[in-house]
């Protein structure tokens, strides 16, 4: 029964991040409707977006030490009611305000849930199967965003932007009490005793250790390299497409989202497949599989900006993707390999909180510098930013040994 309910766990946590991802893209495909219906100008809609994302970097450190302190298990719990409740709420907000402050309420929810499901499932799963693990679990945050701008809208254009919101809202608390039934925590290790016998983790302590850690700072780095060039891609693609390529809106959305997705969805099985593989015969395949990625994903981002040829432009997305999803999957493993277990959703928070407030920084610094450098300058810039991180990591050096053995 152990070994079938690692996999059952990957699915039940698949779910909950299909559902954090659907409600991120959601709000972005209803945007004109939105708009529209509350009168909001659109100088105050990326609000909607930067709100989020800085609220979301600012409380993942402490949201992961609330999964390390009180269990993976129950914050897990916590943030998809309250994820679920606040997504409800935004569908009926009566006016801007309002719906800013649901989006604020939805960071500190997601910014709960990421660390402490990636820690879980890395406490399930042994050594030999930890990276595909990650990778499957992430490929529902790759779904979420496709549906959820494609569902989004259609879902919008037929009733109206507050009913995706009040749907998701209903199918957020029927799956948390599915979840309330099926959702363990890890066995404690042979020998440790209970976790009620164990001292409480400290913040301060817990920080301190993981930023001395060695290769921490490069990790943290690499983490928020990566976000740099999602959120560009995130932010720019769709309106670079269809600028540059004089796409309309709907197709440029569709291929500014759907080819990188559908690739990084590949990379994340292949390179979680091949880094399980590869650290049992070295302790550093894990490491040399996100570099592998990075150093092949830069050159690509770069002849994607680069181009004048649609079809190049896309192909080089599809390459990136592929390396992005190499470099996915293996990030929580990678930190398993220096951290501490108590320590990991801490970490992974520690990750966020770079990630967000380097990726928002840089998506905000490319509107300004349009007109400057335009969006191609700011893509070519993120593709050397990637091929840097993939040269740090490659530097980084680990323990013979998984901090952990086997459950």
């Amino acid at each position: 029964m152990k070994k079938t309910y690692i996999w059952v766990l990957v699915a039940l946590l698949w779910a909950v991040a299909l559902l954090n991802y659907l409600d991120r893209q959601v709000i972005f495909s209803v945007l004109p409707l939105l708009a529209s219906d509350l009168h909001v100008p659109e100088s105050r809609l990326g609000l909607l977006g930067g709100v989020f994302l800085w609220i979301y970097g600012i409380v993942s450190p402490l949201a992961g030490y609330l999964a390390d302190r009180f269990g993976r298990r129950r914050v897990i719990l916590a943030s998809l009611l309250i994820w679920s409740a606040v997504t409800y709420a935004t569908g009926l907000a009566r006016n801007f305000p309002e719906v800013l402050a649901a989006r604020a309420l939805m960071g500190v929810s997601e910014a709960c849930y990421l660390p402490a499901g990636l820690a879980l499932i890395a406490a399930f799963h042994p050594a030999r199967t930890r990276s595909l693990a990650t990778g499957l679990h992430l490929s529902g945050v790759y779904v979420g965003t496709v549906l959820g701008g494609a569902g989004g809208g259609w879902a919008g254009e037929h009733f109206g932007w507050r009913a995706p919101f009040a749907f998701l809202g209903l199918a957020g608390i029927v799956y948390c009490a599915v979840l309330a039934f099926a959702l363990r925590e890890p066995p404690a290790p042979a020998g440790s005793g209970s976790a009620d016998e164990k001292p409480p983790v400290k913040l301060i302590a817990t920080l301190r250790e993981l930023l001395r850690l060695p290769g921490f700072l490069y990790m943290t780095v690499a983490f928020g390299g990566m976000s740099i060039a999602n959120w560009l891609i995130y932010t720019w693609m769709p309106y670079y497409l269809y600028e540059r390529f004089g796409l309309s809106l709907a197709a440029a959305g569709f291929q500014g989202a759907f080819y990188i997705q559908a690739a990084s969805f590949i990379g994340i099985l292949a390179g979680g497949w091949l880094a399980d593989r590869w650290s049992q015969e070295n302790p550093r395949g894990r490491i040399l599989t996100q570099v592998a990625g990075l150093l092949g994903a830069a050159p690509f981002l770069f002849l994607a900006a680069s181009t004048a040829t649609q079809w190049i432009l896309i192909a080089g997305l599809v390459a990136y993707g592929i390396g992005r999803g190499f470099y996915d999957c293996n990030a929580m493993p990678v930190l398993c390999q220096f951290a501490r277990a108590e320590q990991r959703s801490t970490g992974y928070g520690i990750f966020n909180l770079a990630g967000c407030l380097a990726g928002g920084t840089a998506a905000a610094l490319a509107g300004f510098l349009k007109s400057v450098i335009g969006l191609d300058g700011s893509f070519r810039a993120a593709a050397v930013i990637v091929l840097v991180c993939g040269l740090l990591l490659a530097r980084l050096r680990c323990p013979a040994q998984e901090s952990d053995p086997a459950l």
